[in-house]
């Protein structure tokens, strides 16, 4: 191995340290990576199906608990008095699954159209609504034959709070939908929502000529599609350099005025304060060098024309 080999691996093995300067730029890219894989459709779309997923658990939780409250009052409802497992206590407590099974079968489906914004239609939601009058009558029924108004409130807490859960479950649905879209649509136009498209401008007519009435009538062409209008480039000022402001100094500059920095700052505003004791410390050797003119007396002519006169 030479010795230049030597000193190019021992350069490429020292290890320096990373200045502030560094790590807040590494910092910043970490940053913006993390923002624009976070805001990415397919990450979106992941973190709002996590979120429909548990909202679907805690929501059929609760209408699973409360269509089991109502079934200990449904067959107590349908089964009237009858002796224990009789045939007609036995059939009572057949009448609160049978609605609520269709009651579920509706939310089920529900949740699958919710998802792809698709309505269900009438039938659907008149279903619900039967399911749930009947669970209420049925729940409530022998609390208002007796007057019995904490009865009455604490049979229609679970009921109501089902229908509810069955109403409001599909709009939850609908949102996190359109929530995930707007993400998508955001990643791909960079809007939040799509811009209206201008109308196209309506083509003039072309004169009728005489041979027109002749010849069977052409469709009329279709209007041209309007292309984007490019951005018109802003035109940056031209950068100063050093020889401007000490043109504009020595323009702005008269015997008597003291050449500082501050005083080429006033005259030059745009001027950072190095430059302007650069241009000052020019401009004091310009005026130093310069030849000094002597004073003309008063009384001395100064022209040919006056030394002939004289």
């Amino acid at each position: 191995m030479t010795s230049t080999e030597i000193t190019t691996t021992s350069a490429d093995a020292r290890h320096q340290p990373l200045t502030g300067a560094d790590k807040l730029a590494q910092d910043a890219a970490t940053a913006a990576k993390v923002r624009r894989l976070s805001n990415h459709p397919d990450v979106v779309a992941l973190r709002v199906e996590k979120v429909r997923t548990q909202i679907d658990a805690v929501i059929w939780l609760g209408i699973f608990l409360g269509l089991a409250f109502t079934m200990v009052n449904v067959q107590s409802f349908a089964a009237a008095g009858a002796a224990t497992w009789s045939a007609g206590w036995l059939a009572g407590w057949l009448l609160d699954p049978m609605v609520s099974l269709v009651l579920v079968a509706v939310l089920r489906a529900e949740q699958v159209t919710a998802r792809y914004q698709v309505e269900t239609g009438a039938w659907a939601h008149r279903t619900k609504w039967f399911a749930f009058l009947a669970t209420y009558v049925m729940n409530t029924w022998t609390a208002w034959q007796h007057g019995d108004v904490a009865g009455v409130v604490l049979h229609s807490v679970p009921p109501v709070l089902v229908f509810l859960a069955a109403e409001t479950a599909p709009v939850l649905r609908d949102k996190l939908t359109e929530a995930v879209m707007a993400a998508a649509n955001v990643a791909f136009t960079g809007q939040a929502d799509p811009a209206p498209t201008a109308a196209p401008a309506d083509v003039p007519a072309e004169p009728a000529s005489d041979t027109a009435d002749a010849s069977p009538a052409k469709p009329a062409p279709a209007p041209p599609r309007r292309r984007p209008a490019a951005r018109k480039a802003t035109a940056k000022p031209a950068r100063k350099l050093r020889g401007d402001y000490l043109a504009e100094a020595r323009a702005a500059w008269a015997p008597g005025i003291e050449i500082t920095p501050a005083w080429v700052r006033s005259v030059c505003p745009d001027i950072s304060r190095g430059t302007s004791k650069n241009v000052a410390d020019d401009l004091t050797a310009e005026t130093t060098t310069r030849p000094a003119v002597a004073p003309v007396p008063a009384d001395q002519p100064t022209t040919s024309d006056e030394r002939e006169a004289a």
